[in-house]
């Protein structure tokens, strides 16, 4: 890659990191997913409850097999076998975890979080709950502010995730938000993750690799 556009993206990283400071969360840049599993030991250095949030982004990097050989106890969502009602129980079982992975649709250079989902599960442990959330994002998920954040999402994640997902949704079939009503529509909640009050200062842990990441 140029070096230009190294530079570029790198001052562009740290923008990001230095403002997720300001807001109470920390923040910190990897390389790759050999820095990336390395930086998640050096987080986790008890015998840890974890929990996951729906995430591409999890498995591309392999943090989800990592975490699951190590000596941690796992609320495993993808477990096979499990009912709907055992994953619900898991859901309402990582709002106790000692730490919770997900990523996040939208990172801002503002060092905001702007995420949609649709059962609210993950933003709601994002919210509260669980004692430490850790945010794995590609550099791919950063965006200037909360307007570009949002086109990001309605015209970029949520128009993949829904055609992943199967969803009979318009975005599925045309690619982009039309706003719809559709029963599988899995944009039900907007979240905007400004800042963490001193109380839960640095609850929230944002792990920015310089890769493109997840949708």
């Amino acid at each position: 890659m140029d070096e230009n556009l190294l530079w570029y993206e790198k001052e562009r990283i740290l923008r990001t990191i230095k403002n997720l400071k300001k807001n109470n969360m920390e923040g910190y840049f990897v390389e790759d997913e050999k820095e990336l599993l390395k930086k998640i030991d050096d987080i986790l250095t008890f015998k840890a409850t974890v929990g996951f949030g729906g995430s591409m982004t999890l498995f591309e990097t392999g943090v989800i097999e990592h975490l699951k050989n190590k000596d941690y106890k796992i609320l495993d969502r993808y477990k096979e076998g499990l009912t709907k009602e055992d994953i619900k129980k898991i859901y309402r079982d990582s709002f106790f975890a000692d730490a919770y992975f997900s990523s996040t649709n939208a990172l801002t250079e503002n060092g905001e979080l702007y995420n949609i989902d649709g059962n609210g599960n993950r933003i709601a442990a994002l919210i509260y709950g669980p004692k430490t959330v850790i945010i794995v994002a590609g550099k791919n998920k950063i965006v200037r502010d909360l307007k570009e954040a949002e086109n990001r999402v309605k015209n970029i994640a949520s128009p993949i995730n829904a055609k992943r997902l199967n969803k009979d949704t318009p975005c599925a079939k045309i690619g982009y938000c039309v706003d719809c009503s559709s029963k599988d529509r899995i944009c039900s909640h907007f979240l905007v993750t400004a800042r963490q009050n001193e109380g839960n200062k640095g609850r929230i842990k944002v792990i920015i690799v310089n890769k493109d990441l997840g949708y």
